[in-house]
Order: C-alpha cells, then structure tokens, then sequence
C-alpha cells in the first residue's frame, strides 16, 4: 500500500509545505556535495545523537558545530540518501498542504517543528546511550499526517495496492492508509533493534502521536476535526498487471 495523491482540494498555497520542501532537497544538495565522508561528518555534526543530546557522550570536539540542543531541529532538514528524502517529500506534498490550511502558515511551521521534536525525544528516550546520529524529516511529517489523520479521516487518498506482480490503484478513506501506516510503524519499532542503526521507528510514532494531541490546539478556531467525506471510498482507479 502507498499513497501517491489524495484528492482534498487545498484552499490556500502552502508556502511553508513547498518551503520546507525546497530546504530539504537544497540542504540534501549540499549533503551530497560534501562528498561520501564529508556527508558522514555533516551527520555527525548536525543530526541528533541521543547520547549527545543527554550528555551522555561527547562528539569529538573538531566536529562540534552546533549544540546539542540545536540538533533536534538541524537534523530533520538532512537526510541518509535519495530514496529517504525522496519517500519523505512524497508524504509531505500530499499530507501537508491540507493540514497548513488548517492552521495557517505561522501555526503550522510551530506545529511541525514542534512534532520533530517530539519525534527525535521519542526516539532518543527509547535508546538514550545510542551514539547514532538520527537525520530525517519522518518525524515531523509523522506528526502532518497524525493531524490529517483527525482533520480528515473520510478524505480519499489514491493508493497503490501492489498484489504480487498486480498493481492496483485504489481510492481510500485516509483513516485507512494513516491508521495502517502507524500500526505498521507500532509493529516495526517493538521488533526493530533500537541500538541498531536503520530506520527511527520510534520517532514515526512520537511524530504521529504528537500530531493527534497538538492539532486541537493549532488548527483554526473555525475548522472541525472529523471532516465528512468528499469523495466516495474504495474506488478502483485502474487494474493493472506485470506488462502494464
């Protein structure tokens, strides 16, 4: 299952959407510019390491760069490589615009911060002794679609099935694709070895978690939670097999 649109008109331009967007990719940029190793001590330098941020341990002081405290934010704007900024982007241009209209634009750059941030001491609280730097964007964005998830359960989110060599596409009710996404990601962090690197399972959930109890207090006086439905669920789109 992955969602690849949703169909909620947007009533606004989501210029902090799109901004945040357009910081990722150019900080990713300059992340691959720094070259293999150059890329690894920027991670060191700037994403979050639990350890670090607890003073638990100490970074060697020639890549000190910014405090500890500073990383939380610093490392949601880096990411590990291609697939992990590209599948976050994705998440965020189709959940984020929406849940911005909620809340206009000063409210949910708060808003997202504020989930990151929730997110990296998720993760951090589960393993504080880990010295693995945590880079990424999924834990604010987590906490978007843990807002979308209250704000508009019964909107249609377009989602690929993949059914062995079967692909098909498929309209949704968001409560649908967001609630199986968290219980995926419930499922994945009681079983993934948390002092392993890989991905922050826990920082999903925190995010998400987040999201759900923040939205009430940032989204607009006027707009509801629970929003009724648009458009009719459980549409199949389009069948198709292995040769198109």
């Amino acid at each position: 299952m992955f969602p690849i649109s949703d169909d909620n008109p947007r009533l606004g331009t989501p210029m902090v959407t799109w901004s945040i967007i357009a910081v990722c990719v150019l900080v990713f940029f300059w992340q691959v510019s720094l070259g293999a190793r150059g890329g690894e001590i920027a991670i060191f330098q700037f994403g979050m390491i639990p350890a670090r941020l607890f003073g638990m341990a100490d970074l060697d002081p020639a890549l000190v760069a910014a405090p500890a405290w500073s990383t939380m934010f610093t490392s949601m704007f880096m990411h590990g490589g291609w697939l992990h900024l590209g599948f976050n982007m994705l998440f965020l241009w189709i959940f984020g615009d929406n849940v911005e209209d909620s809340m206009g634009h000063v409210r949910y750059l708060v808003f997202y911060l504020a989930c990151g941030v929730a997110a990296a001491l998720a993760q951090a609280l589960v393993n504080p002794d880990s010295t693995i730097p945590m880079v990424g964007a999924s834990g604010a964005i987590s906490g978007v679609l843990g807002a979308y998830l209250l704000l508009h359960p019964h909107a249609t989110v377009r989602t690929l099935i993949f059914l062995g060599l079967f692909v098909t596409m498929m309209h949704l009710p968001a409560m649908i694709v967001l609630g199986l996404w968290f219980v995926l990601q419930l499922v994945s962090a009681a079983i993934a070895n948390s002092g392993e690197a890989g991905v922050a399972f826990w920082a999903h959930v925190g995010g998400f978690v987040a999201g759900m109890a923040l939205v009430p207090l940032f989204k607009k006086n006027n707009v509801p939670l629970f929003q009724p439905p648009l458009y009719r669920p459980f549409q199949i789109e389009r069948r198709r097999g292995p040769w198109g």
